[in-house]
């Protein structure tokens, strides 16, 4: 079975960048991973003044609009970067969120794909043949997250008495 998710108040809401979920990166919390997302296009650059502005947007939808803006360039290394932030930010997410971690390990190893009409590179676009590349982000940190949990509960327990030697 394929998972397919693209809107946040639906199905696998919680796998989309604009779901209401906080993380802490760079010494900010940022509202979404899409604010995370969106302002890192501007490190370094003469819009870097934007990071501060798509922090405060109050919508992950008003940060996208921002970060989209073409009237700003973005950093000149974005194309090589994009998915490298992208996966810090979707890792953390689900680090921080047990709730809906659970629901990340939950797919098993299902398909997940963004079912996004619109996106053929982060998304699977309208006809369903683009890169699908949220979604081959979401499965690498499942898998991550599943080492994780399996090194841990391998090494088990320690008593207080091995963490002392």
């Amino acid at each position: 079975m394929t998972i397919y998710f693209y809107k946040v108040n639906e199905p696998y809401g919680c796998f989309s960048n604009f779901s209401p979920h906080s993380i802490y990166l760079k010494s900010r919390l940022w509202p979404t991973t899409e604010h995370y997302y969106q302002a890192q296009k501007f490190i370094g650059t003469e819009h870097e003044f934007l990071v501060f502005a798509i922090l405060q947007a109050p919508t992950p939808e008003a940060a996208a609009a921002i970060g989209r803006n073409p009237k700003h360039a973005v950093r000149s290394d974005w194309q090589q970067v994009k998915k490298p932030v992208m996966r810090v930010a979707v890792l953390t997410k689900f680090l921080t969120h047990l709730d809906i971690q659970a629901i990340l390990l939950a797919t098993n190893d299902q398909l997940i794909v963004e079912n996004s009409p619109t996106d053929t590179f982060w998304g699977c676009g309208l006809d369903g043949t683009g890169e699908n590349q949220l979604g081959k982000v979401l499965m690498s940190v499942r898998q991550e997250i599943l080492l994780k949990v399996f090194k841990a509960y391998q090494s088990g327990p320690q008593s207080e008495s091995d963490s002392a030697h």
